[in-house]
């Protein structure tokens, strides 16, 4: 069985998509009709800009959106999921490519999540840090135990987790984190504490707009991060999608459901390869490939 897999904020780079809208009429079309939503020229950033330029929350998240969501569009009859799931962002995505919302629809949403987010992440000053090495129960104890807001934020895979709250309190769990034999605990250059409760400002402004959004059944089962099982049902997804904000990216735990499930390959969709390397730390024996139009 086929899994798609759609990936988040960190997988952007300059001249992303850039191949898909000179070589597809169709793609071309979604990409200028992306700067008319959006009010603004969303790939010639893109296409043309830094490292730096794409690394602005309200840039980036829709940005890796628009690569993946367009890349599956594009792929016409060799996209068939038999099950698709999206790190943070990605999931997004996967929701427009599984058809439980319209594209014009997910581009809007990803648009407000950036900017929801980013204004959270203006009220308090915050962080993630990446802890490895570490058991996730172990690292889990040790953010209960310190002072202050931190939180287990993105499960990515065995030996990988990121916490995520306000400053000082990343801080000192990081301190008590090597203290315990973590590899690494530093420090992310992010603009604040995503999946934390610190994003409960952008998860309240997020609910309002997804739940004027229509949500139909999809083509296959979508395994959501808060959920980490297969979950069809429009007002599920909807539900578990809104608090995804403020809940923790289950990534591995999504990874070994979908593979207890039947998956065998995981086709990754959008810019970069990261989500390929993180299935391969969760399980050595599946196959991943990279999608292709």
């Amino acid at each position: 069985m086929k899994a798609y897999v759609f990936p988040g904020q960190g997988a952007q780079y300059p001249g992303m998509g850039f191949d898909l809208y000179e070589n597809s009429t169709k793609a071309k079309d979604l990409f200028e009709h992306a700067n008319e939503v959006l009010g603004f020229d969303i790939t010639k950033i893109m296409f043309e800009g830094t490292a730096e330029e794409l690394k602005e929350t309200k840039v980036t998240q829709p940005a890796v959106f628009l690569h993946s969501a367009i890349l599956a569009e594009v792929m016409g009859t060799n996209f068939r999921p038999d099950m698709v799931a999206g790190h943070s962002l990605g999931e997004l995505s996967a929701l427009v490519a599984n058809r439980t919302i319209a594209f014009t629809d997910g581009l809007r949403l990803v648009y407000k999540r950036a900017l929801a987010m980013q204004k959270a992440c203006e009220i308090e000053p915050s962080t993630m840090a990446a802890v490895l090495g570490l058991e996730d129960a172990l690292v889990e104890k040790i953010c209960s135990e310190t002072p202050g807001i931190v939180v287990a934020a993105n499960y990515n895979c065995p030996g990988q987790l990121v916490i995520s709250g306000e400053i000082e309190a990343v801080n000192l769990a990081c301190e008590a984190l090597k203290s315990a034999g973590a590899k690494r605990a530093l420090l992310l250059p992010v603009g604040g504490a995503f999946h934390s409760p610190l994003m409960e400002p952008a998860r309240e402004e997020l609910a309002a707009a997804i739940e004027e959004t229509q949500f139909t059944a999809p083509i296959c089962p979508i395994y959501q991060n808060v959920s980490t099982t297969a979950v069809t049902n429009a007002s599920d997804i909807k539900k578990n999608l809104i608090a995804q904000l403020t809940a923790p990216v289950k990534w591995t735990q999504s990874v070994q459901q979908m593979i207890a499930d039947g998956a065998s390959t995981f086709i990754e969709v959008g810019p970069g390869n990261v989500l390929q390397g993180l299935v391969k730390k969760v399980d050595s024996s599946v196959t991943t490939e990279k999608a292709a139009f």
